[in-house]
């Protein structure tokens, strides 16, 4: 093995790179790598030792929520399904922007609780003021298009 020269730096002398030093790194990570490949082979190869045998005709047939399947599996649904499923996402989405801001809004310090402290209190207040304005006026416009009434 060679011996590893100090490296003369601005900061001053210092210790030549040895790659032995991270040899103990390299051991520790083939270790986890081959834990990883060998648990991902027994789960790909372990269920023919344990799966059972017993594949008979009813238990091959199509099931689809207790039912027997009827008709073709590529039938079109209704839009309503459609207008539902994105409005709830839309106001879901605004519970992931406002719990943030009520966490915050209302942070308790040493002095007692602050109700929006200085000029970005009031800016951030008016802005989610704004906001829940904005899903107000769409919540409005959607029931008056009578998104919510099924037919």
């Amino acid at each position: 093995m060679l011996a590893a020269v100090p490296v003369q730096t601005p900061a001053g002398l210092e210790a030549a790179f040895s790659l032995g030093d991270y040899y103990s790194t390299f051991i520790y990570m083939i270790v986890v790598f081959a834990f990883a490949a060998g648990g991902i082979l027994a789960s790909q190869y372990l269920y023919l030792l344990i799966k059972p045998r017993n594949d008979t005709a009813v238990k091959l047939m199509p099931y689809e929520s207790g039912m027997d399947p009827i008709g073709d599996a590529r039938m079109q649904f209704d839009i309503r399904f459609y207008v539902i499923a994105i409005l709830f996402l839309i106001f879901d989405v605004e519970l992931l922007f406002l719990y943030p801001w009520a966490a915050t809004a209302y942070e308790v310090n040493g002095l007692g609780v602050r109700m929006f402290d200085g000029i970005w209190g009031k800016l951030i207040f008016w802005e989610i003021i704004a906001f829940l304005a904005s899903l107000a006026v769409g919540y409005i416009y959607a029931w008056r298009k009578g998104v919510f009434q099924w037919r």
